[in-house]
């Protein structure tokens, strides 16, 4: 009984179609109402714009979606942002050269920090947003003891150019990275054994146990990938900016559960995919562009921020509950 139900579950993600087309609805009305405000968003230019500003919350979203599949969160991901920014910049130095041996290093402070995560959830059963919440502090003091509260370093060339650099004058290399990165994650999840083993934790952790789905070793691999998703979009956020500050990647922490909301998947876990939450990536930032380009204050911002993203999480949760 257990493994027909497991069974049935994990055909609805395929099945699932509106949690697709809600997130992309949404995003067509919102850039349609943005282009009667302000026509310039129709060039390919300001759209290449809006996509090398998704491109760093879309890598970060790629982990943060991930935990939520099973029914997580990930609160550290924005000093993980920070502290890879801080780590990349240091050892880059200006230097091209020295590209390669800062993002092992900042990578390895993401797995590491995804790998703390997902031991301390799984076997000390400690809630996702304690633990998080726990090493989301730490990595923010380990921050400040490493710099002194002065950060050092800059971006490099060559890194520069893959965040600031235009092809056909409208994509960066970075944001192309973020499409490839998107192509894997909506692949594995929806076609391989990998993907299917994370909706059956997601659905239910119990009966995923009776499937022989090891759901500790699933949830501690989805939050090491989790840090490694946002220490990449950290070296990433050193490319872009030139250089790196302390609390660089908190915008992304709350942004990158905004998105993964927005995009139609579910936060009790086991529904939604990575294919919504590019929507939810793309309406994130634009919401926030034409918010700033109607002179609409930060308070009004965020009000705005909150209501729509309220509204998505009462829409799909009443369709969980009629359902």
């Amino acid at each position: 009984m257990t493994s027909m139900s497991l069974s049935s579950g994990l055909k609805r993600p395929d099945s699932n179609a509106i949690r697709a087309v809600v997130p992309y609805a949404v995003l067509v009305l919102l850039y349609l109402a943005t282009v009667i405000i302000a026509p310039g968003y129709l060039a390919p230019a300001q759209i290449g714009s809006l996509l090398q500003l998704a491109t760093i919350l879309g890598i970060v979203a790629i982990g943060q979606m991930l935990v939520i599949l099973v029914g997580g969160i990930d609160l550290s991901v924005g000093s993980v942002v920070t502290l890879s920014n801080l780590t990349a910049a240091s050892l880059i130095d200006g230097k091209d050269g020295n590209l390669a041996v800062a993002l092992v290093a900042s990578l390895a402070v993401g797995a590491l920090t995804g790998l703390a995560n997902g031991l301390i959830i799984s076997y000390l059963k400690v809630p996702d947003l304690v633990a998080t919440l726990a090493t989301m502090t730490i990595l923010i003091g380990v921050g400040y003891l490493i710099t002194n509260g002065a950060p050092r370093g800059s971006s490099s060339p060559l890194l520069n150019g893959v965040m600031t650099g235009r092809l056909f004058g409208v994509l960066t290399v970075g944001t192309l990275l973020w499409f490839a990165l998107a192509a894997v994650t909506i692949l594995v999840l929806r076609f391989t054994t990998v993907g299917r083993r994370v909706y059956a934790v997601g659905l239910n952790r119990e009966a995923s146990r009776y499937a022989a789905v090891s759901a500790n070793q699933t949830v501690i691999a989805l939050y090491v990938l989790s840090g490694l998703a946002a220490a990449f979009a950290g070296v990433l956020l050193t490319g872009y900016t030139g250089s790196s500050y302390l609390g660089s990647g908190a915008s992304y922490q709350l942004a990158s559960i905004a998105a993964v909301v927005l995009g139609g998947v579910s936060i009790f876990g086991g529904r939604g995919g990575y294919g919504g939450t590019i929507a939810g990536v793309v309406i994130t930032v634009l919401l926030l562009s034409i918010l700033q380009v109607v002179g609409i204050p930060q308070a009004g911002q965020n009000i705005a921020y909150g209501i729509v993203i309220l509204l998505m999480l009462i829409a799909f949760t009443s369709r969980r509950s009629n359902r």
